[in-house]
């Protein structure tokens, strides 16, 4: 699915992290062009109708589904770590660790109380640069669901393709690094758009890197308005606790009321 692209109507940002090349301009040399719009149709057609079914299963068991998105490099899984190791014995995590190739991620956070299984994209899936709604699927069936309160799957790191495949989350959340620019939001807008959450990362190194703060956060409003920010450092501890609160506050509205006979 890596070379297709979904876009809003209005969105013609064209937004492409693979190593192919395309000519956004002239289309021409594309003969099969209907056909190729209709494959694009039915594929995310398939990926929501099984993102519907994995949201679906998630609402049965009480959990709470969050898609951790980044760049690689970021520090989404130093980060993740960190809030494994703050919310270890008060609620019970499993974790979709994605990636292309390795268990190197997957081995960072054994050892804290949550159920993991790793999904290498590499393995039967063509070596996909995010994880859809079906790969997401196949994982699930090695962890414990309806033991979990809480589902974070670490998306491949990617800043395109990952936010344009729906995988059945509740929230998304991305992590952003400051050494990756304050233009980031401009140039990447559905990824920003579509996270209910940034955690800006590796806040620790601001006094030695020349960045604009100001100028990232009038960056990302003008993209996400409404979007809630963090601040935070996986080395330092700088903001885990705020994003440990915003984990656990999205648990208690997802989780069925218990009825009474």
């Amino acid at each position: 699915m890596g070379r297709f692209h979904r876009h809003d109507e209005h969105d013609h940002s064209h937004e492409h992290g693979h190593d192919h090349s395309h000519d956004h301009g002239d289309h021409s040399g594309y003969g099969t062009a209907t056909e190729r719009v209709l494959v694009l149709e039915r594929i995310f057609h398939e990926n929501d109708r099984t993102a519907a079914a994995n949201r679906a299963d998630f609402d049965a068991c009480g959990v709470v589904a969050i898609n951790l998105m980044s760049s690689p490099g970021a520090g989404k899984t130093h980060l993740l770590r960190a809030a494994l190791q703050h919310l270890r014995g008060r609620m019970r995590i499993g974790i979709v660790e994605g990636d292309i190739e390795t268990s190197l991620d997957a081995d960072l956070l054994t050892g804290f109380g949550a159920d993991i299984s790793l999904l290498n994209t590499a393995n039967g899936f063509g070596g996909e640069c995010h994880l859809d709604a079906p790969m997401v699927r196949s994982a699930l069936t090695r962890l414990p669901l309806p033991e979990l309160d809480l589902l974070i799957v670490e998306n491949v790191g990617n800043l395109v393709c990952p936010a344009e495949f729906e995988i059945g989350e509740h929230a998304r959340a991305m992590v952003y690094s400051v050494t990756e620019g304050e233009e980031k939001p401009l140039k990447y807008p559905v990824m920003f758009r579509s996270a209910d959450l940034v955690l800006l990362n590796k806040i620790d190194l601001l006094p030695h890197l020349d960045y604009d703060l100001d100028l990232f956060y009038a960056n990302l409003r003008a993209v996400n308005p409404a979007v809630t920010v963090i601040e935070t450092s996986a080395r330092t501890g700088a903001g885990i606790d705020a994003w440990c609160e915003w984990l656990s506050a999205r648990q208690p509205a997802r989780r069925p009321s218990a009825t009474t006979v």
